[in-house]
């Protein structure tokens, strides 16, 4: 080999490993804080297809780490609701629950229900809707998410419009009875002065994540219901109402085993959902359990919160009730309706 030959193979390997190194400095690594997560304390390298944290384009995806994964090995993941995924709660409202199965709560519009209580946090969630002639029972959508968490009152809330507008912010925050500012644009972000409440924006408008460290994530989005879902829902929407509402998914961190709400309930490490297989649809009524006065209220049949106090006392007071009886009538009008 010639010694011109030599040097150029020389550089080459030179510009390779120089070109490596960038690819590597421009990675994000992620980590765990809870102990008790397998990862703790480890840095962990994000993936070449979504290397960065909070990248600059809102449309890329974002390097996320599962704290709870025994595999700890950072994926590529989207920052808005995944749907179709565990811990969703979107459409009128159709939740997918920790062991995957999907189901809907009706529940009655204008009212509020606990979709998840622990001793340490409580979830509730407003309803709005409407019954047109027809139907015997109310098409609803989450409006509104009140979380508490210690002696902290957190609420997101969708604002009402008459029409849909992609350059207007639809989302109202308060924090303790005091609403919040949060200016447009993504990657926008308020915390709180203890740094046990974190909202960041997902997009310039209508998405953030919300994340209260070692208990949860939600990512949150605010839709509308559109004239072609109203068309083949037959939601028959009016023209003065949008219906505007949230699209949630959650990810807990450290919840008890016996949590409870509509969602909650079903990361019970016991929990039997009561959908029959073979059975499409079926209703059931039970939403009494769940209803709360407010949306920061941790007042229902079944509710766990006490301020962020360990209690296993209450939590072994609360009654037990029996399974879900996914054979009641169809045209209850109230409670869940399951599927696999």
């Amino acid at each position: 080999m010639s010694i011109s030959s030599r040097n150029s193979l020389i550089y080459l390997l030179v510009l390779f490993a120089f070109c490596e190194m960038q690819i590597i400095a421009r990675k994000d690594t992620q980590t765990c804080i809870p102990r008790k997560s397998p990862c703790f304390g480890k840095k962990v390298p994000c993936p070449d297809e979504c290397p960065l944290k909070s990248p600059s384009d809102p449309k890329a995806k974002v390097c996320y780490l599962d704290c709870d994964s025994p595999i700890c090995q950072a994926q590529c993941k989207t920052r808005k609701p995944n749907c179709n995924d565990r811990g969703s709660a979107c459409l009128d409202p159709r939740f997918v629950g920790a062991d995957g199965i999907v189901f809907y709560f009706h529940g009655r519009r204008n009212e509020h229900f606990a979709l998840v209580s622990d001793v340490n946090l409580q979830i509730n969630a407003r309803f709005i809707g409407l019954r047109p002639a027809t139907r015997t029972r109310d098409y609803t959508w989450i409006q509104a998410l009140g979380l508490l968490f210690g002696s902290h009152k957190f609420t997101i809330e969708a604002i009402p419009a008459a029409s849909w507008n992609d350059e207007v912010d639809h989302l109202k925050f308060s924090h303790s009875g005091k609403e919040l500012a949060i200016p447009d644009g993504y990657l926008s972000t308020w915390q709180s002065p203890q740094n046990q409440l974190r909202i960041e924006r997902t997009s310039s408008k209508n998405s953030v994540t919300i994340t209260l460290p070692e208990v949860a994530e939600i990512f949150v989005n605010v839709v509308p219901v559109t004239n072609e879902d109203s068309r083949i829902h037959n939601y028959q929407i009016p023209k003065e109402d949008c219906f505007a509402h949230l699209e949630v998914q959650f990810k807990f961190h450290g919840l008890s085993s016996k949590v409870e709400g509509i969602l909650g309930r079903t990361y019970q490490p016991d929990f039997q959902n009561p959908a029959k297989l073979g059975v499409a649809m079926a209703v059931v009524g039970g939403e009494d359990k769940y209803r709360t006065p407010s949306l920061v209220s941790a007042d229902c049949g079944v509710c766990l919160f006490d301020g962020g106090k360990e209690s296993s006392e209450k939590i072994n007071s609360v009654s037990e009730y029996g399974l879900l009886d996914c054979t009641a009538a169809a045209n209850s009008g109230n409670g869940i309706v399951c599927r696999r």
